[in-house]
């Protein structure tokens, strides 16, 4: 271990964070989380520890140490994850004991709501929350929850009674109507704001229920709501989700490089990115992602079915942020900082267009063209000026024309690695949605040209068996429960399994 990485190593905090360990040539190897960070990351290179052959391969490459101080534990769970998805570091797959990602899953829509953890998220209509990398840290979260808002993990057929979980409070109650369903989803509304990093805004929902029970004279309902707020305010004290809203983002690498480059005037807090997706201009479909502080905030993502289907994609990103930025948008989603779209110049132009067409000039407007990995800044329309002296520092050059600038930045740069992460993410949310028309489409067409079979019809077997290829080999018997014995036939006729 070199001089300056000895030196570096003396300087590390005893607080919480996440830290990188990186290699020769800049680039970040691992991501981790720690309570004290002074502690943890010092194991690494303590001569007497014995370490397994992988974890022995990891240290030998170290070269240096970052890292970013948080508040509690639980901001530094949820930033490593966040972390570890934008920069994809290798060991982080190696090192892994649990290969398997955990997530949340929600049924809110059902008539009696469960919440469990997963492995496999499925498209069964539940909520899905995650991607985390600690298992055990995120059941430990959802036991300390359930204590302030209780929720029921499973529905046992028959069970006419309340369970002993009600009887600790830890369940709602639902079998015996301790419970009413909606205000268990109310209930359920607080928990899935919780994990999405809003307890700040819950506890102040919270307080003003209490003061409007308490002059009601509902004094049940009060204490009720008190409790929930006095646990939930100790919440700050436990390995639990974080506030991401609140993250002191100067402490993100990636934004302060970003905010440098582009000579931003304060941190963007909102980015937004877009992505659009389709067949030769069939089921053409937009997608808006946003990271709140650089984190993912999935609970803010939202898709958009265009109104045409048209095979130019300069008219669909048009279309798709004029309709983002009308007034009824605007007012519910707020604005964002910064918007990036996946593209180049004549995306790019495209949405800048429609951003000034609603009255948003202000808003900062850049691409990122996928061949090159390419910055594109509009010179005069995307309310950014570039700064040299930073793009020099960190390893880039530009090529100018009358109208745009391209910015090429190494590919290791912890810029670069967030505005992929955002375009990957805007991609993936598109194509996923694109995916799911196309199947419904393809799926009504074979069935449209069944005889007799109209939308209820065709509405209700996909209920049943969930898609066509599940029509397709299920066999007669059932399908006359649904439909009855001369559609059964004539379904088997016409749809044949190749």
């Amino acid at each position: 271990m070199d001089k300056l990485l000895t030196q570096k190593l003396k300087t590390l905090p005893a607080q919480p964070g996440v830290y990188f360990h990186k290699d020769a040539k800049g680039d970040i190897i691992y991501v981790g989380k720690a309570a004290v960070l002074r502690n943890r990351v010092r194991q690494y290179f303590q001569a007497s520890r014995t370490r397994d052959p992988k974890t022995e391969a990891l240290v030998s490459e170290i070269n240096d140490v970052d890292w970013m101080v948080v508040d509690s534990e639980l901001e530094a769970l949820f930033l490593e994850a966040e972390m570890i998805r934008r920069y994809l570091p290798r060991y982080n797959v190696l090192l892994r004991d649990d290969k398997s990602l955990s997530y949340i899953r929600i049924d809110y829509d059902s008539d009696y709501p469960t919440v469990t953890t997963t492995r496999r998220p499925l498209d069964d209509k539940a909520r899905y929350y995650g991607p985390y990398f600690s298992t055990q840290a995120v059941r430990q979260a959802l036991k300390l929850l359930r204590r302030i808002f209780p929720f029921a993990t499973k529905k046992t057929p028959g069970q006419k009674r309340a369970t002993l979980q009600y009887h600790l409070g830890l369940d709602p109650g639902l079998e015996e109507g301790k419970t009413k369903l909606e205000d268990y989803r109310a209930n359920l509304r607080k928990l899935i704001a919780i994990i999405e990093g809003k307890r700040t805004k819950i506890i102040k929902e919270l307080e003003k229920d209490m003061k409007r029970a308490a002059q009601a004279k509902d004094f049940e309902q009060a204490a009720k709501l008190r409790n929930q707020l006095f646990a939930l305010q100790n919440l700050n004290k436990q390995v639990i989700f974080s506030d991401k809203e609140f993250l002191d983002i100067s402490k993100d690498h990636a934004l302060s490089e970003l905010v440098n480059l582009l000579s931003l005037d304060t941190f963007p807090r909102r980015i937004e990115g877009y992505d659009i997706s389709h067949m030769q201009g069939t089921d053409v479909v937009a997608s808006m992602v946003v990271f709140t502080n650089g984190v993912s905030d999935k609970a803010q993502y939202r898709k958009f079915k265009t109104r045409l289907d048209h095979n130019n994609d300069f008219f669909n990103m048009h279309e798709t942020l004029k309709r983002r930025l009308d007034g009824r948008n605007t007012k519910a989603w707020g604005l964002p900082n910064l918007v990036l779209i996946d593209g180049g110049k004549g995306q790019l132009d495209a949405a800048i267009q429609a951003r000034d067409e609603q009255g948003h000039n202000h808003i900062a407007f850049i691409g990122l063209a996928k061949r090159e990995e390419q910055i594109v800044i509009h010179n005069t329309k995307s309310n950014v000026i570039l700064n040299k002296s930073s793009l020099n520092k960190l390893g880039g050059f530009y090529t100018e024309s009358d109208d745009f600038t391209l910015v090429n930045l190494p590919h290791n740069t912890n810029l670069v690695k967030l505005l992929q992460r955002i375009r990957d993410e805007s991609h993936r949310f598109a194509v996923s949605y694109h995916s799911v028309l196309k199947i419904k489409r393809q799926t009504a067409s074979a069935l449209d040209d069944v005889p007799g079979i109209g939308p209820a019809t065709r509405k209700k077997l996909l209920r049943k068996f969930g898609s066509l290829r599940g029509i397709v080999q299920a066999d007669e018997n059932k399908l006359s429960q649904v439909v009855g014995i001369k559609k059964s036939r004539l379904l088997k006729q016409y749809l044949v399994e190749d």
